[in-house]
């Protein structure tokens, strides 16, 4: 685990060796999600990969002279816009008004189904999950230090003058970018890409949310919160900001501009700005804005379990596009099984308890990680441990400790049977199941293979896929 970490820049555009501010305490800061519907599994890639990033720092920190790590995750209950450019509704007043629900049941409905979801992937809770709303007169205060050499006021409340902090939009650019043209114009603004530190509530506008402030009764703009929480948690300075690529254009360099705005320096807060890429379904970029997208529950649903969308996400670089289909989620679960397979062979057995050695494996493992979270790299060398025969299945069992640490899949505890998920459309129940093919063995018993088939087709029929031979028996036939 001593290979130096390389991790990738967004704000520099190149890989970086990574060396924490405070070697005692490696803080990051990940954007969480906006709590006002489901998250779709898109939005869930993005914890994935920082799960990856946070196992991947805890593992290496002892044998690279790290302490502990800080990392935050927020929750948005508060602030987001419709539209990411400024404009539109709050998505949690919209959600409100929708459905007709009190918003701060809406916001824990959403947000305790964001953490089951966490959970369901074998994702690490982080140190804190601070609460937007829990933090606006930080914000306010935030704003107030700033307002005088950065802001300025408009009718609908406080913006932010992007021309008085150094190199505005350097995160998001390329030669061939268009800037920041998806920020909407707002009549008074200085400057195009200005944006909202406050948004103060119209007159006759019911809002379930607000709060009294010098710019007016309203809330915060979205961008206000990860300045406030990051610094309040992890300080001015820290060493890694997370988040997805579409983060990259706006979301990030107004988080920037007010970091610099308060500390009256260039520092964008965090040293490093990772940004994992989209997954892509073959009809477009995956979005809750359609109506139609697909949560993990949708994937549980069709027989899949949540542990097979994580391995889908760890076979591609999390730096580029991943494409989503079934076929592909249905070849990572049965990857997923065939590795489950090896390990309970392996628990199976006690031969030659000292022949070999992992530590290549472990050091393999290392390097693939340590070059910016290289898992399509890592998930071949894993493949690789649990085939050698050189060495002893009780040392590949304590060498898939270092693969589960970093790779969170559970392989050191998972069974077969409990990857065996019914589809929401199975017309059986497991104790049908388990009677029919009880029924089975007596028709074989009998020699009576023509019921005995009749029974197979039966439950194949059914979504049931009768294994023959196999200890565990049957399996559920996921729903492509």
């Amino acid at each position: 685990m001593t290979t130096p970490l390389t991790l990738y820049n967004s704000l520099t555009r190149n890989p970086e060796l990574f060396q924490p501010l405070d070697p005692a305490n490696i803080r990051v800061y990940s954007c969480g999600p906006t709590v006002y519907n489901y998250a779709h599994i898109g939005n869930l890639r993005a914890y994935v990969f920082t799960d990856t990033l946070s196992r991947t720092l805890t593992w290496k920190a002892p044998a690279m002279g790290w302490g502990t790590l800080t990392h935050i995750i927020n929750i948005t209950d508060v602030g987001h816009l419709t539209s990411d450019a400024d404009a539109g509704d709050d998505k949690m007043e919209a959600a409100a008004k929708k459905s007709g629900q009190d918003i701060w049941a809406i916001a824990a409905h959403y947000t305790a189904a964001f953490k089951q979801n966490l959970s369901d992937l074998g994702i690490r809770e982080p140190t804190r999950f601070p609460l937007a709303t829990d933090h606006v007169q930080a914000m306010i205060d935030f704003a107030i230090a700033i307002e005088a050499k950065h802001c300025y006021r408009l009718a609908d409340g406080l913006y932010f003058d992007t021309s008085t902090v150094p190199d505005y939009g350097r995160l998001a650019r390329h030669k061939d970018d268009e800037g920041e043209s998806r920020i909407d114009p707002v009549e008074g603004k200085r400057h195009a890409a200005d944006f909202a530190i406050w948004r103060a509530s119209t007159p006759g506008e019911n809002r379930q949310m607000e709060w009294d402030s010098p710019w007016g009764r309203g809330a915060p703009g979205w961008h206000l919160e990860c300045s406030v929480m990051s610094q309040m948690y992890l300080g001015e300075r820290f060493d890694i900001h997370t988040g997805g690529i579409d983060h990259r254009e706006i979301h990030h360099p107004n988080e920037i501009a007010q970091n610099q705005a308060h500390s009256c320096s260039a520092d964008t807060g965090a040293t490093i700005w990772m940004h994992n890429n989209f997954l892509v379904e073959r009809s477009g970029k995956m979005s809750k804005s359609s109506g139609a997208f697909l949560t993990l529950q949708a994937l549980v649903d069709r027989g899949f379990h949540p542990l097979a969308y994580r391995l889908m996400c760890l076979q591609a670089q999390y730096r580029s596009e991943m494409e989503f289909s079934w076929d592909n989620l249905a070849a990572a679960q049965t990857r997923l099984k065939r590795l489950v397979q090896s390990v309970e062979v392996l628990r199976a057995r006690s031969d030659a308890p000292d022949k070999g050695d992992a530590a290549d494996y472990r050091q393999r493992l290392d390097a693939a990680l340590s070059d910016d979270l290289a898992t399509p790299r890592a998930l071949p060398v894993l493949d690789e441990l649990l085939a050698d025969k050189r060495i002893a299945p009780a040392r590949r069992l304590a060498a898939l400790e270092d693969f589960d640490a970093v790779l969170g899949l559970q392989l050191t505890t998972l069974t077969r049977a409990a990857l065996r998920v019914r589809p929401a459309a199975a017309t059986l129940t497991e104790a049908e199941v388990e009677a029919h093919l009880a029924e089975r063995r007596g028709a074989r018993t009998a020699k009576d293979f023509a019921r005995s088939d009749a029974i197979r087709d039966a439950l194949a029929a059914g979504g049931v896929e009768v294994m023959d031979g196999d200890p565990l028996g049957w399996d559920w036939r996921p729903t492509l």
